[in-house]
C-alpha cells in the first residue's frame, strides 16, 4: 500500500494554502511534517502560523515540527535542515512550495518585488534543494518536489508579468539543473504545476482578476503531489506534472469534488497552452 508513513517531509510554506494542505494529506499516513515558514505570529491579512499548521498535522495523525524559516536566509535554512535530522533523523523529501507572486509590467514592478520573487522563489528553492541535499542521499526513495511550471516560452507567458515568470522559471530550471545533475543518484527531482487556478491567499496579488468560485481548491495539488511522492524516486525524474493529469493517470476521471463552487468555470493557470 502507497503511503508516507514514518517519512520526514521539510515543506517550505507550509502554514497556508498548497503547502498546508499537501502537509496534512501526508500527516493522514503518518509521516513527519517540517513546517518551514515565516508566519510565528497571527498576520493582519493573511491566515494561519507555523503553530496553527502543527496543530492541524498532529491531529491528521502525523508529527509536527514548526520552524520560523525565511528560505532567502542562509544560515535560518541550514539551522532548520539540521534541527530536521536531529529530530527526526534524516529527511526523505523536499517540496519548494514557498513563493513570491507580483505580476505587473517592468515600469509597474518596484525592484524590492523583482528581488523578492528572485530570491524566495529561485534562491529559496535552490538554498532548500543544497542544505537538504547530503541527508536525501542517504534517504529511502527521495524526492524534490518544486510546485513550478513548465518552461514555456510563448512571450505572451512574459509581456505582462517579465518578473514574475523569469523567477518561475527560474525554479524550474533548478529542477532540470538538479535532476541531472543526481540522475543515477537514487533522487526524484520534478515539479508540479496546476492546470487551473487554485484558491489560496495569493488570489489577492491577481488584483480581482479571478474570483475564487472560478478555482480548484488546494487539496487538487495536495493529492497529485501524494501521487508522485508514494511513487518509488526512480519512477520519473526531470520530468514537469500537471495536477489533473497525475490524478486522470491514476484513474481519477471526476475532479469536480475539487471545485470551490461545483459547475463553475475554472479559471486556467498561467504559463499552460
Amino acid at each position: 500500500m502507497r503511503s508516507l508513513a514514518g517519512k520526514t517531509l521539510f515543506i517550505t510554506g507550509a502554514s497556508r494554502g498548497i503547502g498546508l494542505a499537501f502537509a496534512l494529506k501526508a500527516a493522514a499516513d503518518g509521516a513527519n511534517i517540517v513546517i518551514a515558514a515565516k508566519t510565528d505570529k497571527p498576520h493582519p491579512h493573511l491566515p494561519g502560523t507555523i503553530h496553527t499548521a502543527a496543530e492541524q498535522v498532529v491531529a491528521s495523525g502525523g508529527q509536527a515540527l514548526p520552524l520560523v524559516v525565511d528560505i532567502r536566509n542562509e544560515q535560518q535554512v541550514e539551522d532548520a535542515v539540521k534541527k530536521t535530522a536531529e529530530t527526526f533523523g534524516g529527511i526523505d523529501i523536499l517540496v519548494n512550495n514557498a513563493s513570491a507572486i507580483y505580476l505587473a509590467g517592468i515600469e509597474k514592478t518596484p525592484l524590492k518585488r523583482f528581488d523578492l520573487m528572485h530570491q524566495v522563489n529561485v534562491r529559496g528553492s535552490y538554498l532548500c534543494a543544497r542544505a537538504c541535499m547530503p541527508y536525501l542521499l542517504k534517504a529511502d526513495s527521495p524526492h524534490i518536489l518544486s510546485f513550478s511550471p513548465p518552461l514555456n516560452l510563448d512571450p505572451r507567458w512574459f509581456k505582462h508579468h517579465t518578473a514574475y515568470t523569469m523567477s518561475k522559471y527560474g525554479m524550474s530550471l533548478a529542477v532540470i539543473g538538479i535532476a541531472a545533475e543526481y540522475a543515477g543518484q537514487g533522487i526524484a527531482v520534478n515539479a508540479l504545476w496546476p492546470k487551473t487556478v487554485i484558491n489560496t491567499a495569493a488570489l489577492a496579488m491577481l488584483g480581482g482578476m479571478v474570483k475564487p468560485e472560478n478555482c480548484r481548491t488546494p487539496e487538487i495539488m495536495a493529492d497529485a503531489a501524494w501521487l508522485l511522492l508514494t511513487r518509488d524516486s526512480d519512477h520519473a525524474t526531470g520530468r514537469f506534472f500537471i495536477d489533473e493529469e497525475v490524478l486522470a493517470a491514476e484513474g481519477v476521471a471526476d475532479f469536480s469534488r475539487y471545485s470551490v463552487v461545483s459547475g463553475a468555470p475554472l479559471y486556467p493557470d498561467l504559463f499552460l497552452d
